[in-house]
């Protein structure tokens, strides 16, 4: 589109609707009115370091409430004095601005307010920044050039955004991720932490904060609503939305980033069977799958199979957790491996709502707590799995690595069942996989049973999978919290 008077009046018009606080000082009630995520502390440091000449790149999957913490930020920057006027926000996916540089967009905002680029203190926030070709070049080029303004953007697809920022924003980005919302955030959100109450866990080897509920089935409750439609702000505040959650994350979620975002970014022609490919992962989420395997059941050419689950990690639909042997040994050249969705929610859109008697359920769950250790930076999670015998595999669902040592660190069994707390010789792949790598405790969810069973010189602790989703979304956000230094 040729940039003309009459395309510039347009866009003048569009900032001035974008950017109400320009007139009234104030965000708009739409986005005050929302609870901000519990993350917005920690994103909030990284926006008002003015000083550090870096960018924020915000990056998250779609609709977990990036723009609104950015609207979020925008009003806490005005609480804490900086003057409205000089702060802009800008939605590059706006159709007006297609084709229309960031700092054409920059400089003829800063004119509309009588603002020097190059002297005031300025803060500049870009939204959905992925649409622009070259992006990162544009952005770390004006973070170089206007020393007095802090750039922050954001974007959908993790893999690409974060590729970019390290290649060409090396030493001028900073990477923000915001996830789904843990289960810990969906209690707080929906002010139900007066559910929980924290106790002392003692084992032999350590002692630890975690909690207990004074109403688990009312949890269970809460937590079965997490996973059917609680990964969303907007599902959460929302009763419109909460009325038909299904329609919202389905065709404003999925098909926009399998009809529209992934084509866009990577060039897919067949979107049909990227489609389809989604769909049999989802149903499937937390099962083992191959290369080979996946293949023949999809129909999708294993070389392509391979394109299409780095782009779907990419938009932050699913992640690949790799295995390991009883001896906790990682395989160099990997054959199988397990695909999680991000968000259990996914599920429920694309099928329907599941219940807590449901044939699926237990890998549901096991796909919900995953969730909740997928945001952190730098653990390394796994799953083991190993031949017994021809006919018997041998399996514990989530194994902490020391990579150094090449040793586990910790084992969870993931349950949704009780069975086994008055049963726990029946867990014979766990307690095989801690005898064999000296664990002498390990973790074992459940319903609604609580507490330690001791057999011989080893010890197992129950905890209800929904008190554990809500120990990890916590311990998740307070690992993010100490990396920014908060």
């Amino acid at each position: 589109m040729e940039y003309t008077e009459l395309l510039e009046e347009q866009i003048i018009g569009r900032l001035k609707v974008d950017n109400s606080w320009w007139i009234d000082g104030e965000t708009s009630d739409y986005f005050k009115q929302m609870k901000p995520r519990l993350y917005l502390d920690v994103f909030y440091l990284l926006v008002q370091d003015a000083e550090t000449r870096r960018a924020t790149i915000l990056m998250g999957p779609r609709r977990v409430g990036k723009t609104v913490m950015m609207y979020h930020a925008i009003q806490r920057l005005i609480n804490d004095g900086v003057p409205a006027q000089n702060i802009i926000y800008i939605s590059v996916e706006t159709p007006i601005y297609n084709k229309i540089r960031l700092e054409q967009l920059y400089n003829l905002a800063c004119k509309i307010l009588g603002k020097s680029a190059t002297k005031d203190q300025m803060f500049v926030f870009y939204d959905e920044i992925q649409y622009l070709k070259e992006w990162e070049v544009a952005l770390k080029s004006m973070v170089d050039t206007y020393r007095n303004t802090k750039f922050v953007a954001s974007g959908s697809a993790a893999a690409e955004l974060k590729k970019k920022s390290n290649e060409s924003g090396a030493g001028r980005f900073t990477d923000f991720n915001l996830p789904p919302l843990t289960f810990y955030e969906y209690i707080h959100l929906r002010n139900y932490s007066n559910l929980l109450i924290p106790y002392e866990l003692k084992t032999p080897s350590y002692s630890s904060t975690i909690y207990r509920s004074i109403n688990i089935q009312k949890l269970n409750t809460l937590f079965i609503d997490y996973i059917n439609y609680g990964g969303y702000p907007e599902v959460v505040f929302s009763n419109k939305i909460r009325e038909n959650p299904e329609q919202f994350i389905r065709h404003d979620i999925i098909d926009k980033v399998l009809l529209r975002d992934l084509p866009s970014l990577y060039g897919i022609t067949d979107v049909q069977e990227l489609n389809s490919l989604f769909t049999m992962i989802a149903y499937h989420s937390g099962n083992q799958f191959s290369y080979e395997s996946l293949s023949k059941e999809s129909g999708v050419k294993k070389e392509t199979l391979k394109k299409y689950i780095s782009y779907l990690e990419a938009a932050f639909l699913i992640k690949v957790i790799r295995r390991t042997d009883d001896n906790a040994k990682r395989y160099i050249r990997e054959t199988q491996f397990k695909i999680y969705l991000t968000n259990p929610s996914l599920r429920c859109a694309l099928f329907q709502p599941i219940t807590q008697m449901d044939d699926e359920i237990g890998n549901i769950v096991e796909t919900a707590i995953y969730a909740q250790w997928m945001p952190r930076q730098n653990t390394d999670i796994h799953y083991a799995n190993w031949r017994i015998n021809a006919k018997r595999q041998g399996e514990v669902d989530l194994v902490g690595l020391n990579i150094t040592k090449q040793k586990p660190r910790w084992a969870v069994e993931i349950k949704w069942s009780d069975r086994y707390f008055g049963k726990p010789d029946e867990l014979v792949s766990l307690l095989y996989f801690m005898e064999k790598n000296k664990l002498n405790n390990a973790i074992v969810t459940s319903i609604t049973t609580e507490g330690q069973k001791k057999l011989e010189t080893l010890s197992l602790t129950f905890i209800p999978s929904a008190c554990y989703a809500y120990i990890v979304g916590e311990n998740t956000l307070k690992q993010t919290r100490e990396s920014y230094g908060l």
